[in-house]
């Protein structure tokens, strides 16, 4: 997404950012008002270690269904979800039957580059159609 003018990005966080929170929050565009956080939100089921700045991952619940399910995202704060983090998702989307869908840069000659893959974690139909999802260019979420 854009804000500012800025593409913000995993690597590329937005100019607004600070340690503290966004330094704008009374001026936020309507993509981050909208924002909810999973680790943020009531009754979040996640640990407290799963917490973006210690777990390495954004966690954004039923972003959309798929057969009656809520299906979860998950999305890395820098170029890759930590493998801890990434494990307890995918267990806690087995345990659930909630699928996943999660994003990575993609490592290409041992560089890491600016662009994303998605990933879908559940039921080998889920996984179809998420891939089908990407063929038809309907957004995932």
């Amino acid at each position: 997404m854009k804000i500012g003018g800025v593409n913000v990005s995993p690597g590329n966080p937005c100019p607004h950012s600070t340690d503290n929170g966004c330094d704008d929050y009374a001026n936020r565009p309507g993509t981050c008002v909208r924002f909810e956080c999973g680790w943020r939100m009531a009754e979040s089921p996640l640990p407290e270690w799963m917490k973006p700045d210690q777990s390495g991952v954004i966690v954004l619940f039923a972003k959309r269904y798929w057969m009656g399910r809520p299906v979860d995202v998950a999305v890395p704060v820098g170029l890759r979800i930590p493998p801890r983090s990434l494990a307890w998702l995918k267990a806690f989307a087995e345990q659930h039957r909630r699928p996943l869908m999660y994003t990575e840069n993609l490592l290409r000659d041992g560089r890491y580059e600016p662009t994303q893959q998605v990933f879908a974690h559940g039921p080998p139909a889920f996984r179809q159609q998420v891939a089908a999802w990407q063929v038809g260019g309907a957004p995932l979420w």
